[in-house]
């Protein structure tokens, strides 16, 4: 019996990791596979013309004319998928399996790095370290920084109690915070289940000390951290973003920031790679990561392992543990 024919379009990075060699092999036993690296329609159109299947990020968007193009494909394996790309598959009757969960222990940890770091000010004091500027203690504890404090007992807030949400919720675990979350679509007794308590938007802004944007990347969050909201932050909060900078309105953020008493910890800008020139990075009270949450080894190769799998059980018939469904599609971002 002939072996289906499968697309695996991924940067070229992918096919130079020795860690996802395992799995480049399984796959090639399940499937005739063609590597390709495409980044535009034109590209990836003659490619799936004859396959049956394609492993890919969200890109080149496979739109209703690049499927009309691709008659015989029925299965599609994204490691995050856009919502109008993922519509036009399921309207054609494609399989789809969705695998952005996988980052969701990588970035949870991201996040519990920088509630640590902002809390007890590991930037500020390895900067101080690397310029031969550091204080050491003369005068203890008088000159303990007031800003510093430990985490444990803390009022901690997220924003979006979904995968990245409720792991970060488990990892906070031993700290005994008092923990908020807010998040529309969840019922109260699973974050309840995880320790927290759902509460409005604007209460959590107010009453945490730290406060984690988590929150899925969709039309209706973007912008709903505004001037209003970041005005309701406490004079000693940590803002936290370990999702998706269009969240934030940035320009309110950083007029917030030049006026003192908040701390900015970000893994995600407006602009990537950020400009030299950025006004982010004159503000002292800002900690930045160049987009590094999700990019632990381990959750890349979680990601295509779990593609892989679903691929595997769909040629067997059998059930997917991540298909995408349409009323999940329709709550993706559009980029």
């Amino acid at each position: 019996m002939n072996k289906p024919k499968v697309l695996l379009n991924l940067p070229p990075g992918f096919f130079r990791t020795p860690a996802l060699e395992p799995l480049w092999t399984r796959l090639s036993a399940l499937a005739d596979v063609t590597r390709s690296s495409c980044n535009t329609p034109d590209e990836i159109r003659p490619l799936l013309a004859d396959k049956q299947a394609v492993l890919m990020w969200s890109w080149p968007k496979l739109d209703a004319e690049i499927l009309a193009s691709a008659p015989g494909l029925r299965f599609a394996g994204h490691l995050n998928a856009s919502k109008s790309g993922a519509l036009a598959e399921i309207e054609k009757g494609i399989v789809i399996s969705e695998g952005s969960r996988a980052w969701s222990p990588s970035v949870a940890e991201m996040g519990l790095a920088l509630i640590l770091s902002g809390l007890r000010r590991l930037g500020a004091y390895h900067s101080a370290f690397r310029d031969g500027a550091e204080k050491w203690v003369a005068d203890f504890p008088a000159d303990i920084d007031p800003r510093e404090r430990q985490l444990t007992g803390r009022s901690v807030g997220i924003v979006g109690f979904g995968g990245i949400g409720q792991r970060l919720a488990e990892l906070l675990g031993p700290f005994h915070v008092d923990l908020r979350a807010f998040d529309p679509y969840l019922p109260a007794e699973i974050a309840e289940a995880k320790g927290a308590r759902l509460v409005p938007l604007d209460d959590l802004l107010a009453n945490s000390e730290v406060v984690v944007l988590a929150a899925a990347n969709t039309d209706e969050t973007n912008g709903m951290i505004g001037a209003p909201q970041i005005r309701l932050l406490r004079p000693d909060a940590l803002l936290i973003n370990i999702c998706r900078s269009s969240v934030v309105d940035t320009e309110a953020l950083v007029e917030r920031l030049r006026g003192g008493g908040l701390t900015y910890l970000t893994d995600v800008f407006d602009q990537e790679p950020l400009p030299d020139d950025s006004p982010l990075r004159e503000i002292p009270e800002i900690f930045g990561t160049p987009h590094r949450a999700g990019a632990a080894l381990e959750a890349v190769v979680r990601i295509v392992s779990w593609l892989i799998d679903d691929l595997e059980a769909f040629l067997a018939g059998q059930p997917l543990q991540r298909q995408l469904s349409i009323e999940k599609a329709r709550l993706l971002p559009e980029s």
